[in-house]
């Protein structure tokens, strides 16, 4: 399922021209592939749900704030008692977010090239925010104030998460095909069991995601085939 976009040059080395030298030309080439990739999967989910869904104009813009509010509960920010930061809960919200995030590129339109791009100069980017809540409540007040999607707040609350690209990837991939599991498997007229044999269909995803190569051209084919494996026959 590997997606190769080719690059024009000048957008290529106008994104070089605006990062340090942090980073070479294939480690850019890898995260718009990525990116790439993502845009389709996304793409592909929203229009299972409505062949219209790019003119039904839904609150994407919502779904991120509210996901950065839920978040922000995992990641803890009450002084007033002790909390221990869930890395793998807040990592697994991000992923969340980027589903929205996408969805509000896609539907702003532009190609998946151009939008590919244009996230990956944003997400490598970042800024030097080092407290998490900080980056996060810029994230959600783009999305309130402006209703879009705020990479470069999204790239911060990755690092501060320690999840890079490939692990966005890895994450975005398996559940995008939960997704696409669930819509298979009766979520929208209610018959989906979400308790698989005493876990909830997310643990169940993030066990087999870490028991598969990720960077496999046959990655989410696999997966789905062991979700199917796994799921519940009654």
């Amino acid at each position: 399922m590997t997606c190769h976009i080719p690059l024009a040059a000048a957008h290529y080395s106008a994104i070089k021209n605006k990062l340090t030298f942090e980073y070479s030309m294939s480690e850019i080439s890898t995260a718009i592939n990525q990116i790439s990739q993502m845009l389709s999967l996304q793409d592909a989910m929203n229009s299972r749900v409505s062949e219209t869904w790019r003119a039904n104009k839904y609150e994407w813009y919502r779904a991120i704030w509210v996901e950065c509010a839920e978040m922000l509960d995992h990641h803890g920010w009450k002084w007033w008692k002790h909390q221990e930061i869930d890395v793998a809960q807040v990592q697994l919200e991000l992923v969340d977010i980027f589903h929205f995030g996408l969805s509000l590129r896609l539907m702003a339109g532009g190609s998946i090239e151009e939008i590919s791009q244009t996230l990956a100069e944003e997400l490598i980017q970042g800024t030097s925010e080092q407290d998490f809540k900080i980056a996060l409540e810029h994230l959600a007040s783009k999305a309130v104030t402006s209703k879009a999607f705020d990479a470069i707040a999204f790239a911060d609350c990755m690092r501060l998460m320690d999840m890079d690209l490939d692990e966005l990837f890895r994450q975005y991939v398996g559940k995008n095909t939960l997704n696409f599991f669930r819509q298979d498997h009766g979520y929208k007229d209610g018959t989906y069991i979400k308790v698989w044999h005493g876990e909830e269909d997310n643990e169940v995803l993030a066990r087999l995601v870490n028991s598969l190569d990720a960077g496999a051209e046959d990655f989410q084919q696999q997966l789905y085939q062991a979700l199917k494996v796994q799921y519940p026959s009654s």
